[in-house]
């Protein structure tokens, strides 16, 4: 393999790293061209628009893995059962065109027999594993829905999901407490002070149904101008996902994402006396390379 195209296609975004036979990104790009965007049949199309001057060169492999390998994405790659590791994932790739465009499958885990399930968070957890040189660790991937993951010996062992971010955006649009706010949240801004208080007040409370309601009432007495309510809001879901995790305080977490997030998010774990590390979108990159490197000498060949 003398190139390898690492594409992250989810729900609202399509990314590509174009990486050499060491693993190093050579060049990246970042489309709106998620798989909400691509009509039934049109996957192919939307690829060759995108990446098609890159897998014309020799050689080429493209991975792919998040909802691009959902039920409504390009093929669908069923989810592997935890615990899994590098090779489970490798052995479980859904070819669309045999040895060169593969899909990685997600992952399922059942608790209690309710199942969890995530797509695209899994190669970004091998992918800080690799990067971190770590084995065991407890890992939190914050966004519309967070996942928490602990790993031991390389191995996802099992995994929760908070819909934190999609309920911060229904409280922050769709209830009364929109009224008291700025109507963006770029309007409003950040404010570490009040994010702060909504941690403090979350992980001291019992429940984010009564918490919530303090965001309206800090506002109705001006305890609390509108531009800090956004950011309160935001401590306190956040705090809220905080509240339900079993950390000690010599608890090792790894937070992947964007800087705004894992910046927050390790901020607020500082209040549990946990401290945390952050790292970026190259975890993806990372993850889909290592599943890569997995295959070996067979990359090339039909599954």
């Amino acid at each position: 393999m003398k190139h390898l195209l690492a594409v992250d296609w989810g729900t609202s975004s399509l990314r590509g790293a174009w990486m050499d036979a060491a693993g190093h990104v050579l060049e990246q790009r970042t489309f709106a061209r998620g798989i909400l965007s691509v009509a039934p049949g049109e996957f192919p199309a939307v690829f060759k628009a995108c990446f098609g001057d890159w897998m014309q060169t020799p050689g080429a492999v493209c991975l792919m893995s998040g909802m691009v390998g959902s039920r409504q994405g390009w093929l669908e790659a069923p989810y592997c059962a935890c615990p899994a590791g590098f090779e489970a994932l490798a052995a479980r790739l859904a070819w669309v065109v045999p040895g060169r465009v593969g899909v990685v499958p997600g992952l399922a885990y059942e608790n209690e027999g309710i199942p969890d399930v995530m797509r695209g968070e899994e190669t970004q957890v091998f992918g800080a594993l690799q990067l971190l040189g770590l084995q065991d660790a407890v890992l939190v991937l914050p966004g519309t829905h967070s996942k928490w993951v602990r790993l031991q010996t390389g191995r996802i062992q099992s995994f929760s999901t908070f819909m934190t971010g999609e309920f911060y955006a229904l409280l922050r649009q769709h209830s009364i407490l929109a009224r008291s706010m700025p109507t963006t949240d770029n309007e409003a801004g950040d404010d570490d002070h009040a994010f702060q208080q909504g941690v403090a007040l979350a992980l001291r409370s019992t429940s984010l149904l009564h918490t919530a309601f303090s965001t309206r009432t800090l506002s109705l007495f001006k305890r609390l101008p509108a531009n800090a309510l956004p950011s309160y809001l935001s401590g306190l879901v956040i705090g809220e996902e905080l509240r339900a995790q079993t950390l000690e305080a010599n608890t090792r977490v790894v937070i992947i994402g964007t800087e705004a997030l894992t910046r927050r998010y390790q901020s607020a774990l500082a209040l549990r006396a946990v401290t945390a590390q952050r790292i970026g979108a190259q975890a993806t990159w990372a993850g889909l390379w290592a599943i890569a490197q997995t295959l070996g000498s067979n990359l090339l060949k039909p599954a």
